[in-house]
Formats: structure tokens, sequence, C-alpha cells
């Protein structure tokens, strides 16, 4: 059976569950005709979604609440790394001085720029200093964050940084930073990637989502045993050439897939409650409840 996959953004190595799926002919011999999707933008999966033209989106948990729309509904995590802003460990003062701060991101909307300014704030009050709104200007470039900063002086953080990248990288090049995350700041982490379907798509293919949840599931476990085969798995698929810095992130990104792939209203509960808060997302109980094919939360 066809099932398209669009991820969230490029191909890279949180995807590599999916690639080896394809690879080793795991999902072809269940029957599982499985075509990964590169979007143009961050958010098609979810028109896909909604047209009918896929079948699963990856995406973070915060747009299942975003971008919410009666009959979607979660299948479960995979993957799940430490995410957040980073700032120039130069900067560090200037931050906790108040002082007017400049912030590259591939993103500038306003969710976005809420979230993050949201982060820094509550580091902020966490760490006995105050930061206004008006202070913190984030501009939109794309997802070179260190290359971008290293270029532009006048910038004086990251944000949408994952740690399994810009972390990994930052540490290689020796770039110093302050890594502003969920242990350094108060919230609920987001930085995951969710498989996401609707139920039209579970009545009519949902014995073929579910051995394709198991096979990828079966391939998260194998590659965090197997990290040479899997730096070769990424390389052939993607055809990307191999480096020190791409190997290291691999290495990085393997200890962060999941073991089980499983539709978990529990886990995000925090995360919906964060961005309620915010004023970005407002969902019913009962629209809560509903995207998660397999968990309720309990009220």
């Amino acid at each position: 059976m066809k099932l398209k996959i669009a991820l969230e953004w490029f191909l890279n190595p949180d995807h590599l569950p999916l690639i080896a799926g394809v690879v080793s002919g795991k999902y072809k011999a269940a029957g599982l005709d499985v075509e990964i999707i590169q979007p143009k933008e961050h958010y098609d999966g979810f028109e896909g979604l909604k047209k009918g033209l896929i079948d699963i989106h990856v995406n973070e948990p915060l747009h299942l609440f975003e971008h919410y729309y009666e009959g979607m509904k979660s299948l479960g995590c995979f993957f799940e790394t430490r995410g957040g802003v980073m700032i120039r460990a130069d900067r560090v003062q200037k931050l906790k001085e108040g002082g007017a701060l400049k912030i590259t991101t591939p993103a500038s909307n306003p969710v976005t720029n809420t979230i993050g300014f949201e982060i820094l704030k509550r580091y902020a009050d966490k760490n006995g200093f105050v930061l206004a709104k008006e202070n913190v200007e984030f501009v939109e470039t794309d997802f070179y964050h260190i290359a971008n900063m290293k270029k532009d002086e006048s910038f004086d953080g990251a944000w949408l940084c994952f740690y399994n990248f810009e972390g990994v990288e930052a540490e290689m090049d020796g770039f110093e930073n302050l890594f502003i995350d969920q242990f350094e700041s108060p919230y609920p982490n987001f930085s995951a990637l969710e498989m996401i379907s609707t139920q039209d798509v579970l009545e009519q293919k949902g014995e073929a989502i579910c051995k394709f949840l198991e096979i990828t599931s079966d391939m998260s476990k194998y590659l965090k045993t197997h990290p040479i085969e899997a730096k070769s798995i990424y390389y052939d698929y993607s055809a990307e050439e191999s480096s020190s810095l791409i190997d290291k992130i691999i290495e990085d990104t393997l200890s962060r897939f999941l073991p089980e792939i499983q539709a978990d209203g529990e886990k995000w509960y925090d995360l919906y409650k964060f961005l309620e808060e915010l004023d970005l997302v407002h969902l019913s109980d009962a629209q809560y409840d509903a995207l998660w094919s397999a968990s309720k939360h309990d009220k």
C-alpha cells in the first residue's frame, strides 16, 4: 500500500528512521510503498493532510495545536532533542543588563517570536533580571545560525536552535555560547517530531499505518546501536557530502530517537497549556482529547 510521508523541512539526520525503513527494504517487505516528500514550506504538510494528498506529516508537536482541525490525529513522537535560544557567550551580560538584542531565526512571525521571547523572559525571571519585549528583535534569515552569527557580529543570538545540530556544531567549532533550553528556562520542551495523520487516513489505511509505525520504531532502535551503518545510510540516501560535523550530528541524533512511537496526550499537555497561556492556541477539552488516536488525557 502506498504511504506518502511529508517532512517538516529539508531531509536531515532527524529523519533517519524513515530513511532506513526505505533503504533496508523493511517497508517494502511489509507491503508498504513509502514515499518521503520534502516540502517547499514548513507547513505544507498540514495542507497536504487536509486535501488528502499525503498520509502522514512529520512536524513539531506545537503545530498539532497551532494547526488543529477536526479529524487531525497524532500517531506519536519518534524524536526529541533539546531546543531553544543560543546567546553568544560575550553577549550574556548584555542580555542580563536588559540591552537590545538582535536574534537570527529561520522563521520570524508572531507565533515563533512570541515563544522565543517567552523563553528569554522566563530565563530572565528565573535569574532575577527584567527583559523588555521591545528590546528583542527577531530577524528572519535561515537555519545556518552559527554561520550567520559569525558573518554578522550584530547578531547577539539565534532562535529555533536544536542541540543535536547547533549545539554539536558550536562544540566542534569552539563557538562559546549560552544555550537556553528547558533546563535553563522553565518552559515545556517542544523540540521534537510527531507523526501526524487524519481520521480518514486511519480508517482507510489503518493496518498499513500500524505496520509503518512498528517498522519505523524498529529502525530507531536498530540505528541507535549501529552508528556506522546509520551514517552510511544517511549519506547514500541524501547524497550529502560526508563530513566530521555531520558525523557528529548523526551520532548525537541517534541517541535522541524514541524506542516506540505511540500517541500520548499526557506528553504534550504542559506544552498545550504553555501555548494557551501565551494566547496562541485555544482548544476545548474534547478537541484536545480528539487529537490522540490511542490515548486520552484524564482531566
